[in-house]
């Protein structure tokens, strides 16, 4: 008994470190504001975990919730025009992944489409999350990105602007439901960034990029658009919003200047709280609820391992 004693408190430690590294990270709420059924996508960068879904059914005004684990990777958007049979196969009018399922099983999106992109810290090392909209595959709908029960700035970010009503006509896809970026319309180095092209230095705004970043001040625009688009939160859920309700801003503008991926903020100032010179509604800030779900989780299965390991030590 003696010398089971250290052993089963060892276990005990391990098992303590193993589920909260489990139940920690964020929950991302997906919420549809648009007036009708959108397709999300999920796509994990290479070494992340899948989450519980790749591709799945969000019908106008309903919600839905993913556990993603610290350091977690990988992108959102959102299908539309779908059409997919009972057995899920099936394809989508804008950014199909090209599955051929209602489920994307580690395809991306393709152009034009309008992605949010996450990088989660580690909240034992209390590193930032780093998240951003990006633009530079087009656009498709409108996008709110919304951190909560975090800290630091945690600026509300994205695009609320239809884009597609003032697309160019160079640009348009889809029959108008979509707006390609000048890179997948032209293919050309100067628009993509590559080749001579393939630096900060050498690969410039373009009119095209202008116009999108104009529409949408906090979402990328192009390849090197880091220092006014990608945004930093720690320990914070988040909710992803297609077609938001907004209002404008109120907000301090101080409080929310975007991130540069060394935290250091570079934005404008005057209108660092606004999305498209807007605001997010309050009342789509469910992140805290969720973050409570979590927490609830996370004491009931503490609970429970602790009481398993009570029982073993005194058999």
């Amino acid at each position: 008994m003696l010398m089971g004693t250290p052993f089963s408190y060892y276990h005990l430690s391990l098992i303590f470190l193993i589920i909260s590294e489990g139940v920690s990270g964020a929950t991302f709420t997906f919420v549809n504001k648009c007036d009708f059924t959108v397709w999300p996508g999920i796509l994990a960068s290479a070494g992340s975990p899948k989450l519980d879904s790749t591709g799945f059914e969000l019908t106008k005004g309903s919600s839905r919730s993913f556990q993603a684990p610290t350091g977690w990777s990988g992108r959102f958007w959102a299908r539309t025009g779908c059409s997919f049979d009972p057995s899920g196969l099936g394809s989508c009018a804008t950014a199909d992944c090209g599955s051929g399922q209602l489920e994307c099983n580690g395809a991306g999106a393709a152009p034009p489409a309008t992605l949010a992109e996450f990088t989660l810290g580690s909240s034992s090392g209390g590193t930032q999350d780093f998240y951003d909209v990006s633009l530079v595959d087009g656009y498709n709908l409108p996008m709110i990105v919304e951190g909560s029960g975090g800290s630091g700035t945690c600026a509300t970010t994205g695009c609320a602007t239809d884009l597609n009503r003032s697309c160019p006509n160079e640009l348009k896809a889809d029959n108008g439901d979509a707006c390609k970026s000048a890179c997948d319309a032209f293919g050309t180095p100067e628009y993509c960034c590559n080749g001579a092209y393939a630096s900060p230095s050498t690969c410039k705004p373009s009119m095209y990029s202008q116009l999108f970043k104009s529409a949408c001040p906090k979402s990328y625009s192009y390849a090197y658009d880091d220092a006014s688009s990608t945004f930093t939160c720690t320990g914070a859920d988040y909710t992803i919003t297609f077609c938001a309700s907004l209002l404008p801003s109120v907000k301090s503008a101080t409080n929310s200047s975007p991130q540069t991926p060394d935290g250091s903020g570079s934005g404008s100032g005057s209108d660092s709280d606004s999305v498209g010179g807007t605001s997010l509604l309050a009342s789509l800030a469910t992140g805290d609820s969720t973050k409570s779900h979590s927490s609830i989780a996370f004491h009931s299965m503490l609970i429970l391992v602790i009481s398993l390991a009570l029982s073993f030590l005194h058999l």
